[in-house]
């Protein structure tokens, strides 16, 4: 799978990619992560990305053309490298639908996805018809789209067969196809300061550690994040 990401600032991404899962997951063959400078697919000599808001106030607005010139430059790259390529344009804005687990499941399905960077006051509005997608990665605002990017990658990246050594712990995680936490986790030692693992987690009975976990990681969900059972309900209810 391509990760290609459109940003001013590409060499933001060096550091990120040559380590971890990411790297070893290049290394196999398994992904690629391209940024590219927006300002190649600018078309004046100053390189403009962007510019005043019509109707005034502070700051600058980027420009909708190279973003579009971006996205069809990587579009008919792929798509010259394999014919049907599966490819999907993401707008990464504060304004944007939460991304979610969900999401990083069904993208790492794709043959490409293009992730535009946005900065300064935000984008022009315009660029929404040339994604396909519009996604935030929580309720505040970034200096620069690269850090939204870096985490769809790496979420997106994990749900690739092979990009984490047992699959097995993907499917343990926090929403994964669940809308509740992952349950606490311990090591050694068992006891650190009077801290203490749970004795069902030292006793071997598998069938009652699994019980325990499943009620602890609901507990948990109750604790930190009791939004999400109202999204449980909701997905429970019968519709029609």
């Amino acid at each position: 799978m391509r990760f290609d990401v459109l940003t001013i600032f590409p060499e933001a991404f060096a550091g990120f990619v040559s380590v971890g899962v990411l790297a070893q997951a290049q290394a196999n063959g398994l992904l690629q992560v391209r940024p590219h400078d927006l300002r190649d697919y600018t078309e004046d000599p100053h390189r403009t990305v962007d510019d005043r808001p019509y109707g005034g106030g502070a700051g600058m607005v980027m420009r909708v053309e190279p973003f579009a010139h971006g996205i069809e430059a990587v579009r008919s790259e792929m798509e010259a490298d394999a014919e049907g390529a599966r490819i999907r344009a993401v707008l990464l804005s504060s304004q944007g639908r939460l991304f979610r687990q969900d999401d990083a499941r069904s993208w790492a399905k794709l043959d490409g996805l293009i992730l535009l960077c946005g900065r300064y006051e935000g984008v022009d509005e315009r660029v929404a018809a040339f994604v396909d997608d519009e996604v935030s990665i929580g309720d505040y605002v970034t200096t620069g789209g690269e850090t939204a990017a870096a985490v769809v990658i790496e979420a997106t990246a994990r749900m690739i067969p092979g990009v984490v050594g047992r699959f097995e712990s993907v499917e343990k995680d926090s929403f994964y196809r669940k809308a509740r936490l992952g349950p606490p986790q311990y090591t050694r030692p068992a006891d650190y300061r009077g801290h203490t693992v749970p004795e069902i987690l030292l006793s071997g009975d598998h069938r009652r550690i699994a019980s325990y976990r499943e009620e602890e990681a609901w507990r948990k969900t109750v604790r930190n994040r009791p939004d999400l059972l109202a999204l449980e309900l909701e997905a429970r209810e019968p519709h029609g």
